[in-house]
């Protein structure tokens, strides 16, 4: 398709405008006491900025967003109708229609979506994404890990894979966690389960029933070892790789 003279220079005028209209407004919020370290980013009139907050290349803001003094966004984050406290930190991730708590420090690469809430210093890190799920205070959940309709008790540690199993193909079930729990690596929680305050799940457990306070929780075989097994399966391969760390040596 092929365009006139006349309506690229009123397509361009109308960039232009636009552009305008947007710096205004981040120098508007600056001059609030906003600090806006680049133009590369974009925020919804109706998004509010305490004064203090710092807004990193990259950030995307929108809808009924509201980021608290101290806070520390981007670069590269979008959040959209959400409440971020006092003193908080998000890098690289997003954020929809949630409350994230003072002090928490989120990302990168956190999926944080609608209805979760958190309360002052929990971390959510990397490649973690929660949904309709409530954390009290102090919750560590570093990497690789979906909660999702859970009630969460302060001062968990979650290990690296954990899962809430809360849907089964009808129905959403929840998950309850006490207090100063710590939940294993690659643990399942099939819900809906309850585990007790300070009890422990075991690394590799799927648990489907509920743990008592103060228990460890093992849902796993007890390993076997076959002696020998090994050594005629693995025989050809090891001698591939023998033979091409030979043919790549100089």
């Amino acid at each position: 398709m092929e365009y006139t003279q006349q309506q690229l220079e009123a397509a361009c005028a109308k960039l232009a405008a636009a552009e305008q209209a947007r710096t205004l407004a981040l120098a508007k919020r600056i001059a609030a006491g906003v600090n806006i370290e680049s133009s590369d980013v974009y925020i919804d009139d109706t998004v509010r900025i305490a004064p203090g907050a710092r807004i990193l290349p990259g950030c995307i803001l929108r809808g009924s967003t509201v980021i608290g003094p101290g806070c520390v966004i981007g670069p590269n984050t979008l959040i959209e109708d959400s409440e971020i406290g006092a003193g908080t930190t998000v890098n690289a991730s997003q954020i929809y229609g949630s409350r994230i708590g003072e002090k928490n420090n989120i990302g990168p690469f956190t999926h944080i979506r609608v209805n979760t809430v958190t309360d002052y210093g929990v971390h959510l890190g990397a490649y973690v994404e929660t949904k309709n799920s409530n954390f009290a205070r102090g919750n560590t959940v570093s990497h690789l890990t979906y909660i999702g309709d859970s009630d969460v008790g302060k001062y968990c540690n979650f290990g690296c894979g954990t899962v809430t199993c809360n849907y089964d193909g009808e129905g959403k079930f929840r998950t309850t966690i006490g207090d100063y729990c710590f939940i294993g690596c690659n643990t399942n929680l099939v819900a809906p389960v309850t585990v007790g305050d300070g009890a422990y799940t075991a690394a590799g457990s799927t648990i489907t029933k509920d743990v008592p306070p103060a228990a460890l929780g093992i849902a796993r075989e007890r390993q076997t070892n076959l002696d020998g097994w090994a050594g005629p399966k693995m025989a050809a391969y090891i001698a591939k790789k023998q033979k091409l760390e030979e043919e790549s040596k100089p």
